[in-house]
């Protein structure tokens, strides 16, 4: 199934400077699986050494941050929107 993915500007140098993509999948994990293996520079960009989601990189199925859902496992279906939100720092 496909699922549309909003990628934030910072990250549009990884895919192609396109500002939303396709992904498949049936889980968020999945779809994540998914855009890296057809943008591999976004993998080094959300995950760390050993694979988890960078904590500043915050995942949000529809408006709900999937941290309070199942995280990477949680189910997607075809409506859905991913967002990839990095958090931004400042002062």
């Amino acid at each position: 199934m496909s699922v549309k993915i909003r990628i934030p500007t910072p990250l549009q140098s990884a895919t192609e400077q396109q500002a939303e993509v396709q992904a498949e999948g049936a889980t968020v994990g999945d779809l994540l699986s998914d855009l890296e293996s057809r943008f591999p520079p976004l993998k080094a960009r959300l995950r760390d050494d050993s694979g988890k989601l960078r904590r500043f990189i915050n995942i949000y199925l529809n408006d709900e941050d999937i941290r309070f859902l199942e995280n990477e496992a949680t189910p997607v279906k075809e409506s859905d929107e991913v967002s990839i939100i990095p958090a931004i720092a400042g002062g």
